[in-house]
């Protein structure tokens, strides 16, 4: 288990809630609420009474998935994201630093009475854990969404070769990633796909996946998902995430 935390910073948990709950930019939606909507219409076809969010961040997508499911658990790596999840939902509100030019910044204010989940939003609950190592009450879910994740996992194949003993039959497990494996994240002998293997034949991450997924999951749609994290008033990540969806056999 990697023993330091990138994301304990208050940049950090400024920029997320900025990237959840802040403007659009550029024309694309807020990420948190396409994937949380996109997983209500994907889970239709089950009780929707309980969902799990792996990489929940500050809670946006957990909030939204309280409209249509009876619990929603949110657990995130970083204790910090966490804290502002709950800080939100107990309070009503979080301010935070915008970043704009050098030192200069602008403070900023997420009220829960301008969202639809401002009552929902009392079914949501926060955890703190390792999406490769969760506590063994994380289980009987209907929906997992884990969004951005997989290629920042020390241990993918840890995560998924298990993750289906979370799932009721007939669940939704969705994953979203732009595969930017990176070996500060990821050790390369984890690596899912970005890869070529001892033939020197290219294998996608999707193809990795499916390898993994494929004795208890059913493939059922993949599409892509583009998202903007602004850094600066003059500096945005533009990046483009795939989705997959899977229905547990």
């Amino acid at each position: 288990m990697k023993e330091t935390n990138i994301y304990e910073t208050d940049e950090l948990v400024s920029q997320y809630c900025d990237f959840q709950y802040g403007d659009d930019y550029f024309g694309v939606e807020n990420f948190a609420l396409t994937c949380a909507q996109k997983s209500i219409g994907y889970s239709k076809g089950t009780q929707q009474k309980k969902a799990l969010d792996l990489g929940c961040a500050t809670g946006r997508a957990s909030f939204e998935l309280t409209q249509s499911f009876d619990r929603v658990d949110g657990v995130d790596y970083s204790q910090a994201f966490i804290d502002a999840a709950e800080e939100l939902q107990k309070n009503g509100q979080i301010r935070y630093a915008q970043n704009g030019e050098g030192d200069l910044k602008k403070q900023l204010l997420i009220d829960m009475t301008m969202y639809s989940f401002r009552d929902s939003c009392v079914k949501a609950q926060f955890f703190q854990g390792d999406a490769c190592a969760l506590d063994p009450e994380f289980k009987d879910y209907d929906l997992i969404m884990a969004t951005n994740l997989i290629d920042r996992l020390y241990q993918p194949q840890l995560f998924l070769t298990s993750i289906h003993e979370r799932i009721n039959h007939g669940g939704v497990l969705l994953l979203t990633s732009p595969y930017t494996w990176r070996e500060e994240y990821t050790a390369k002998e984890f690596w899912i796909g970005g890869y070529k293997d001892e033939n020197g034949n290219e294998v996608s991450t999707l193809e990795g996946l499916k390898k993994l997924l494929d004795e208890n999951f059913e493939l059922i749609a993949t599409e892509d998902i583009p998202f903007v994290i602004r850094e600066t008033s003059r500096k945005f990540q533009h990046t483009i995430s795939q989705m997959s969806v899977w229905r547990k056999r």
